[in-house]
């Protein structure tokens, strides 16, 4: 593409498009000529959906709150799996930490990689992005933004990076509309603290249905009933947390289960995902996927096919997450700049074609952790991105899916030794389900801090051991 004067719109400031800016800015500081970047972020600081907000619904723009995070989350993989192989997490904090720490420190991590970058002067702020369009006849995007500083102007590269897990996937049932209690999407969730003494419902059965129902246990609620479509979670749940099947109608405040269960439930949260939506763009420029491991229709999974100068990044189900956004990013960078010549339509086609085959073909989660494996080891074969031991991370994926089945309860007690420098991560202050404050004062603190206080909170003893 060789567009090393050209101009290259960013839609968004969150990790993967932090990833493109830090690539750019990689290839200016060891003396390449880069296009003009231009990186509009809807919220008033870089950080994506790790920035947390109380409000749901709309921002003080308007626009749909994009935040899905909620109070004490903590990270629900080893720290070690994401750690960036340029900038550990050793060297951002200055000394070793637990593998699982809280959502602030995931944060903050983030940002301290974008500020030694020095990314911020390419970033506006309060910007969101109304409206994408390409002409064919100048061969450029008109990107149109609102906010700050509105306006529309033309780009050669465009590259979505907003993410895809701010859109709630919300289905129907029988009763849902009439029912009494609290209701809402695991996109709007923000404090387990509200559930307490409740019987909970979550109509879902992947991470967030997991986490919440840990969340809602942790930090009172009386029950929490977890209704599945495809199958269950199957971990050895504790006293209070039950799995069922699917939902078939409630009756006011009775649910009522497809395999003949019923109970009176006080809340039901939809844990049942999101859905990728990018209504700023073009109808002809859309991903319209499922969230899935590779997504057709776009070569090296980041090159819209129809026209590979819109480029998206981070639109897979994922393992692998801010490394997988880095080797995207500067293999993109590196297309834009001439330095990778994309092949022609027929054989990149193909070649996504072999690769959704091959994702198709996977029945289980060490198969799915080896494939997002081996397609972050071909980005990254093509770059100078910095490389992190994948063969050391896919073991620790691996290992982390084991501890989860040995006890859904304490797998967040465990430590995990660096890819990057090979230490092992201390232990944690103590256990998870005892802490309450997620702060990164609470987490950085030199004692034992935060955690439950004796008579306070539920009372939860870990479940038997899955074999």
């Amino acid at each position: 593409m060789g567009l090393e004067s050209g101009r290259v719109a960013i839609i968004g400031a969150g990790p993967s498009g932090l990833a493109a800016l830090c690539a750019f800015e990689a290839a200016r500081r060891k003396g390449a000529a880069i296009p003009e970047l231009v990186c509009y972020e809807k919220q008033a600081d870089w950080g994506g959906l790790w920035n947390y907000t109380d409000r749901t619904g709309l921002d003080e723009s308007g626009e749909p709150v994009h935040g899905s995070m909620y109070r004490h989350l903590w990270s629900n993989g080893p720290k070690e799996c994401v750690e960036f192989p340029d900038y550990t997490f050793e060297e951002h904090f200055g000394r070793p930490l637990p593998s699982f720490p809280p959502r602030a420190v995931l944060q903050n991590y983030l940002a301290g990689r974008a500020e030694k970058w020095g990314v911020r002067p390419y970033c506006r702020f309060n910007t969101p992005v109304r409206k994408v369009s390409w002409s064919e006849g100048r061969s450029k995007f008109s990107v149109s933004v609102h906010g700050d500083t509105p306006g529309t102007s033309e780009f050669d590269h465009v590259i979505c990076a907003a993410g895809h897990f701010s859109t709630p996937n919300v289905p129907q049932f029988p009763g849902l509309d009439t029912f009494p209690g609290r209701q809402l999407h695991s996109h709007d969730f923000r404090n387990a603290a509200e559930f307490a003494g409740q019987d909970v419902l979550l109509i879902g059965g992947s991470y967030s249905a997991e986490d919440i129902a840990l969340q809602c246990r942790k930090f009172g609620a009386r029950s929490v009933t977890i209704s599945w479509r495809t199958r269950p979670l199957g971990f050895a749940w504790p006293e209070g947390i039950r799995e069922v099947p699917l939902l078939e109608r409630l009756d006011g405040r009775l649910a009522r289960f497809k395999d003949g269960f019923s109970r009176e439930v006080d809340a039901i949260v939809l844990c049942t995902g999101y859905l990728h939506h990018f209504p700023y763009l073009d109808h002809e420029l859309r991903l319209e996927t499922r969230n899935r491991l590779y997504p057709p229709g776009l070569y090296k999974g980041v090159f819209w096919e129809p026209n590979p100068r819109l480029i998206y990044l981070g639109m897979q189900d994922q393992y692998y997450t801010f490394t997988m956004f880095d080797a995207q990013a500067w293999f993109a960078r590196d297309a834009i700049l001439g330095r990778i010549t994309l092949p022609p339509a027929t054989e990149r086609e193909a070649e996504t074609r072999n690769w959704v085959a091959r994702e198709e073909a996977l029945t289980n989660s060490p198969d799915a952790i080896d494939f997002q494996t081996d397609y972050v080891r071909d980005l990254l074969s093509r770059t100078d991105c910095a490389r992190p031991d994948l063969d050391r991370v896919a073991r620790l994926f691996k290992e982390w899916e084991d501890h989860k089945r040995q006890g859904i309860l304490i797998y967040r007690d465990r430590s995990y030794p660096s890819a990057v420098t090979g230490r092992m991560a201390p232990p944690p202050q103590g256990p998870w389900m005892e802490a309450l404050d997620d702060s990164l004062e609470a987490f950085l603190g030199p004692r034992k801090q935060g955690f439950r206080n004796q008579g306070s909170g539920a009372s939860v003893t870990p479940g038997p051991v899955a074999s």
